[in-house]
């Protein structure tokens, strides 16, 4: 039995064995859950400066509809049974949790992949924007290439997942 809603965007905190456990509730098939956790680092990417807060903003509707049409592919390209992914949004303090993505399957195999699908493009498709409060002030987050890096891999390549 699956959770009533497959995407949440929300400003509060998630708890992730109670997310877990109304995925996989009274479904006897699932062999595999595979979870994902991002939190608020204290500093930068690269290191290079602290953070004492970071903002997260989304444009209601669309951003939902977005990560959506992502577990949509991911139920396509892999055999899962269900997935769930919470992102957060507001002002938020290092260590806060910020996404959550649980997938579940038969077997680890399709259970990983999924949820690493649902996370590359969650980090550089879902309309989210991040603002870093910084000693220095407030700066607004670049993509990285390493995420988008990370993305190129699952694009067709020839007709095939590569």
């Amino acid at each position: 039995m699956q959770p009533t809603a497959r995407v949440s965007v929300q400003t509060a905190d998630f708890n992730v064995t109670d997310e877990i456990a109304a995925l996989r509730a009274q479904d006897p098939r699932v062999g595999a859950v595979c979870s994902f956790i991002g939190t608020v680092r204290d500093h930068t990417t690269g290191g290079t400066g602290q953070i004492s807060s970071m903002e997260l903003e989304h444009y209601p509707g669309m951003t939902e509809a977005s990560i959506e049409a992502m577990i949509d592919e991911a139920f396509k390209r892999f055999d899962i049974y269900a997935a769930r992914v919470i992102h957060r949004v507001g002002l938020l303090q290092p260590l806060d949790q910020i996404v959550l993505v649980v997938v579940t399957s038969a077997h680890r195999g399709e259970s990983f992949q999924a949820c690493e699908f649902l996370m590359d493009y969650l980090k550089t498709q879902a309309p989210f924007w991040k603002k870093e409060q910084t000693p220095n002030g407030a700066k607004w987050v670049d993509a990285r290439a390493s995420d988008d890096a990370a993305l190129a891999k699952w694009l067709l390549h020839e007709g095939r997942i590569v």
